[in-house]
Parts: C-alpha cells; structure tokens; sequence
C-alpha cells in the first residue's frame, strides 16, 4: 500500500518532532516516520531524566563546527525564549541549574508530551516502530520503502541523529542516506565523552576514584583548542564529570589535558610563603582546599610524604609539588566511546546544506537536521536549542 504526504521526517527524536510539528502546522501533510519502540528516549534519559532542554546564554560560540558561521541562522530566528514560550503554554514547571541550564522541575516526559501534543495539532501522521528500508528519488518525489509499506513524499527530512548511544536505538542512517546522495561527511567521532587512560598510567589514580572538584581543564591551542572551568570526576577507568565531557569534544588522539585542580590559587606561591608561617603537616595544609583523599592519594602519587613538615622542605619540592596541582598534565589513551558520548561531533558537511533551510545543495527536497549534522554543542542544553532551532528552520522552508 503506497501513501502519499508532502513531508517524510525520519526520526522521532527532539529535531524531528519539532520540524514535523512545524511542517504540519503550517498546513503540510507530514508523516513522522521512527524504528524505536519508544519515543525520543534520548529526551527522556537527558539531563538525569530531568531534559536539561535549552541554555539562556546560547550563542554560536557555544558550538563545534568546520563551518562556524553556519548555525548563526537557525539559532538566531529561533532562540532560548522562543522554545521557553512553548515549554510556558504548555504550563510546564522548570528551573534554571546553574550557567544558564534550564530542567524541567518533574520529568523529561514533559516535553517529550509537549512536543507529540505539537504534532497532534499539526496532524501529523506517525509510523511507529517502522523502519525504513529504502529511500530513493525518482523525478520530484521521494519513494521510501517501509515495514509498513511505501510512502511517496515531495520532501524528506532526515532527523535521525548521530552514532550515539547505541543502546537506545541511534544509529548510522543519516550518514548512509548522505553517502548514497554523494553529500560529503565531516568525520564523526564520540563527543560529550568520558575520557580512558592507559592502565600503567591510571593504576596510581583508582584509589582517587569517586573524587569530585571543580577545576579548569584545557586542551589544544588557542585557535583550535578548548578551556572549561566545570567539576571533574575521577572514576575507575579515567575521568569523566562536567569538565571532561566538555573538553572531549575538543580533545584529539594523543593530545594532553592541562588540569588546574586549584583555579585561582597558585599553589607553590602558597606552599612557599607559608612554609616559615604555619607550622603545620604538608597533607594539614592542604586540606583547607582539596579533599582529603585527594591529597593523601596526590602527595603518594608524586612521592611526597602527608606528614612531611612544610619548614622541612626544600623550595624547589614545594614548586614541583604546586605545579603538579596547577598544572597536571596527563594524555587519555581514548574514550569510552559511542555508548557513553551524549552526541556525535561531525556528521553531515554543513557546506552541502542551505543555513536558511536546512536542505541540501545537490538534493532538492532532502534536508538533515539536529545531531545528524556537523553542528555540535557544549554540554548544557546547547544540543537540544539546536535541534529546536535547525528543526524549526527546515519545518518553516518545507
């Protein structure tokens, strides 16, 4: 049985609702087309199953991409507020965390609700679990082969995201459709990640896992590189928390990360003019900073006595010992990859879609949006406002 609609979006994820809501309000018959048994489980687990769904202080800069310039349009014509109004016609309870992060206050299945009530009024056709089999253009339709039969659309949107998290359904299609297109790809690879160290350089450091701080993390140089100040955790394997996560999207194969455990105080300048001062342990002193596991395990690790006396050192010890606060430096070995990154980095080469709507050059009538392309967020709600927005820019184009 073959259907006909004007609108085909593949994928019922954050982009692909909001662009089907869109197209469908605007008088389009859409068809929201998905293989998951559930719907947008990627919402429904975000932000500790709270949807850490946008970020007030959104700008371009908050995103990763070879094209830079190319997000600018679809954030600008569809901003935080914008989505807050929707979140606020729907009367749906939220907060803001900290640095601009807002959460709904009960669950992520509000705005998984808010958005399906959208299509609702757009009515919008569903076909759900289906899986596409096959998509192709013959003359001005698309013809896509389903479980459910084959629909015939004028348009296709692709809103199936990137290669993360398997577990919960993602999966290659977008860059496969795009390869079968000769749309060119920017390499992807695992982003918003925990980092993994070797096992000979991470032994000394299990004993610290469970750890938490705040710090300033970098990697890279100026021009390409990334610097965070957020809260780090150790764990069995490596590091992970808020400042990893973020600094993972900017790491590169082999590459160190400069770790400042202690932001804002300079450590030897400390231990130095303290050292004819207090008369106190080198772990005692510490402790007025770090936690006190933190210290025992860091003074082991780099072979300095806890119960050393501060008079008793010699200065240039006390340099190398603050130095080693201020300036860690260590090289992961990789990352836990896909199964744990939030999103995917690269994806479709923005150079091949229209900043206004989202449509490929070479393929009238085929779009891509959200995670499927080469446009990527901090950590902080910046990957669902634009997911919003390159959906909202491709749903009004249609």
């Amino acid at each position: 049985m073959t259907q006909a609609f004007d609108v085909a979006v593949i994928g019922a994820g954050a982009a692909g609702m909001m662009c089907a809501a869109v197209a469908g309000q605007r008088g389009k018959r859409v068809v929201l087309i998905d293989h998951a048994e559930k719907l947008a489980e990627k919402i429904r687990i975000s932000g500790g199953g709270r949807c850490n769904f946008t970020n007030l202080e959104t700008t371009p800069q908050n995103f990763l991409s070879q094209n830079p310039h190319f997000c600018k349009s679809a954030l600008s014509r569809y901003t935080p507020k914008d989505f807050i109004d929707l979140i606020k016609r729907y009367a749906i309870p939220f907060h803001e965390k900290h640095k601009g992060q807002l959460f709904c206050d009960r669950s992520a299945e509000d705005i998984i609700q808010m958005l399906k009530a959208e299509c609702e009024v757009g009515k919008v056709s569903w076909r759900m679990p289906t899986a596409v089999r096959k998509l192709g253009k013959q003359g001005e339709a698309f013809h896509i082969t389903t479980d459910a039969g084959e629909i015939i659309a004028q348009q296709v949107v692709i809103a199936t995201g990137g290669l993360s998290i398997p577990k919960i359904g993602a999966t290659d299609f977008a860059f496969r459709i795009a390869k079968q297109f000769d749309i060119k790809l920017i390499e992807p690879r695992p982003a918003l990640v925990p980092l993994t160290f070797s096992e000979a350089d991470w032994q000394s450091f299990i004993p610290l896992a469970g750890i938490s701080l705040e710090v300033d993390v970098a990697t890279g140089d100026k021009k390409t590189g990334g610097q965070f100040r957020e809260d780090l955790l150790f764990t069995h394997r490596g590091l992970s928390g808020p400042a990893v996560l973020q600094i993972s999207s900017y790491w590169k194969d082999s590459a160190a990360l400069t770790l400042n455990l202690l932001p804002g105080l300079d450590v030897a300048q400390e231990l130095l003019a303290a050292k004819h001062q207090v008369k106190k342990n080198l772990a005692n002193h510490l402790s007025q900073w770090l936690p006190v596991r933190l210290i025992e395990g860091w003074l082991q690790v780099h072979a300095f006595k806890p119960d050393a006396r501060l008079a008793d050192m010699p200065d240039q010890q006390l340099r190398r010992l603050g130095a080693s606060i201020n300036q860690w430096q260590i090289s992961p070995n990789g990352s836990e990859g896909y199964r744990k990154a939030e999103v995917t980095l690269g994806g479709v080469d923005t150079r091949e879609l229209s900043q206004q709507s989202m449509m490929t050059n070479k393929v009238p009538g085929l779009y891509f949006i959200g995670e499927s392309v080469d446009v990527t967020g901090w950590l902080g709600g910046y990957n669902f406002q634009w997911a919003w927005a390159s959906g909202t820019a491709a749903g009004l184009a249609i």
